[in-house]
């Protein structure tokens, strides 16, 4: 019989809890004397000891019926649910504000309405505290409850305040929802093509964040609408490649919260993101000063005792530690170091995060380790991470990253000599460019230049990589061209073939050069 591998959200709940998580369970779960040894703790166990769902197997196992088996999962997921909360109540602002809202309400059913009120206002405080306006208003809606069906004489003009608060939330709600919902379409863009490609899609892009921007008054924003401020800013400079001008909305980003430091603790989350699209940008821009020092604050930030990482967090903070520490050795041109000191721990820490990460990350962690094996001669580990960029061809999935991809598996083919079925591979490639509309004036270079390679002597190569070289050059600061050299520097590759010396060699003199000019234009401008 085939095995039953299909995903089963309770199978994935229960296998992403810790050993301490299953521990609290088992004590809140038996906190009852009536469900020691229930069906849905023997259901839990078994769920507990698959390595992968089978519901034939899991029906042989537990005391359960076909017929109970769905209604008994649905109680042990809430079950399961309900510990952690339990759990997690006192590490977590909106989870404790919730609560106390809760009461408040038991309170008022109860007829205790100053008793309510006082619950209420205390959770209000707190709220305010942390920004949470949703739960402020949350709050507020509950406090006119109580004052319009009762007279509870708790302040003079209660019910004047009480609007006014209600209408100001009310604004500041809507304002930072109009912020997110713009910031979380242009993601929604820069997922599926990444940079913009042409005049038209920039014209487009342009008309799209000037009508959905709303209009505001900077001084007047709190804390989470100048949050989404800036998160929007980033993605727009990010996508039309204005890296500078991104650098400066991703710096306002985390010196947001640097001004406003417990606000780390309810948005964990955005405050790794800020510290991650700080460090892309400062990556695309090559400032490597500006780059190491950022990444030095962020991994001492994340690693201090203090700094609590739910499942969420911890990881974002794999993939951004890790996409910005192999960046590093992007910038240097170590690739063969950074093979041997990042890749092993890379491989060993995403195991078990591997069923939580989306399809995007994984690509974007499998390309940047492509190119680090590029980077470093063993073309072959690079078509390894490359074929598993490529397989995830979902329509609307990074296809930039895909079609460049594509282009470098063709050049690693080429290096490791695996050319007997290039012509094909080719075809292909020019298919895929067609068919995602991709095919710009950087990539037809390429591909017309690799198609010819079979027709070219040896002693002709060297001319041959020159003119590529001297045709590629004319497109580096193309507004709409120069995004081809952000996936892969073919610069430095074609000047290794002309220098018959290895890419990361080319890179490394580059780096060198460009820190020995930083530090003259410095002493210069100090004397």
């Amino acid at each position: 019989m085939i095995p039953n591998s299909k995903k089963d959200f309770l199978f994935d709940l229960i296998n992403s809890l810790s050993p301490s998580e299953k521990r609290n369970f088992k004590l809140f779960a038996k906190r009852l004397a009536a469900n020691e040894g229930a069906k849905f703790l023997l259901l839990f166990d078994a769920l507990d000891k698959m390595s992968a769902y089978n519901e034939q197997q899991l029906l042989e196992k537990a005391p359960v019926t076909k017929k109970q088996l769905s209604n008994m999962k649905a109680h042990l997921y809430k079950q399961v649910l309900t510990s952690l909360r339990l759990l997690y109540a006192d590490r977590n602002i909106e989870l404790q504000l919730n609560e106390q809202i809760d009461f408040g309400r038991i309170l008022f059913n109860k007829g205790l309405y100053m008793q309510s009120l006082k619950t209420l206002d205390k959770a209000k405080q707190v709220a305010s505290l942390y920004s949470l306006d949703t739960i402020m208003l949350r709050v507020v809606e509950m406090e006119k409850v109580i004052e319009s069906q009762h007279i509870t004489r708790s302040i003079k003009n209660r019910a004047d305040i009480l609007s006014e608060e209600s209408s100001v939330l009310s604004k500041r709600v809507d304002l930072k929802n109009r912020f997110s919902s713009l910031s979380l379409q242009l993601y929604g863009i820069y997922l599926k093509t990444g940079y913009i490609k042409d005049r038209e899609g920039r014209e487009m892009l342009e008309n799209f964040y000037k009508q959905n921007m709303p209009v505001y008054d900077f001084m007047t924003l709190g804390f989470y609408e100048k949050m989404y401020l800036f998160q929007a800013q980033v993605w727009y400079f990010h996508i039309i490649q204005d890296f500078p001008v991104c650098y400066r909305a991703a710096q306002h980003w985390v010196d947001l919260f640097h001004a406003e430091p417990q606000m780390i603790k309810v948005a964990t989350g955005s405050y790794l993101k800020a510290y991650h699209y700080l460090l892309d940008t400062l990556f695309y821009l090559g400032y490597y000063e500006r780059f190491a020092m950022v990444l030095k604050e962020f991994k001492v930030s994340v690693q201090q005792k203090d700094f609590v990482l739910d499942g969420n967090s911890r990881i974002l903070s794999f993939l951004y530690l890790y996409s910005n520490m192999i960046n590093f050795y992007f910038l240097k041109g170590d690739f063969t170091k950074g093979v041997k000191e990042i890749v092993p721990d890379l491989l060993r820490d995403i195991a078990p995060l591997k069923r939580k990460l989306d399809v995007h990350h994984l690509m974007v962690l499998h390309y940047k380790i492509a190119c680090l094996y590029f980077g470093s001669g063993d073309n072959e580990r690079a078509i390894v991470y490359l074929d598993q960029v490529i397989q995830n061809s979902q329509i609307g999935l990074r296809e930039d990253l895909q079609c460049f991809a594509h282009i470098l598996k063709l050049i690693a083919s080429y290096e490791a000599g695996i050319d007997e079925k290039l012509d094909g591979q080719i075809r292909n490639v020019y298919r895929f460019l067609i068919k995602m509309d991709d095919l710009h004036q950087v990539q037809k270079e390429m591909m017309r230049f690799v198609r010819n390679l079979s027709r070219i002597y040896d002693h002709e190569l060297k001319g041959a990589f020159i003119e590529l070289r001297e045709k590629l050059l004319v497109y580096e600061n193309h507004p709409f061209e120069k995004r081809a050299f952000l996936y892969l520097d073919i610069i430095s590759w074609l000047e290794s073939k002309i220098e018959n010396r290895l890419v990361q060699e080319i890179i490394r003199q580059k780096f060198s050069e460009k820190i020995k000019r930083e530090k003259y234009r410095i002493s210069n401008n100090s004397l």
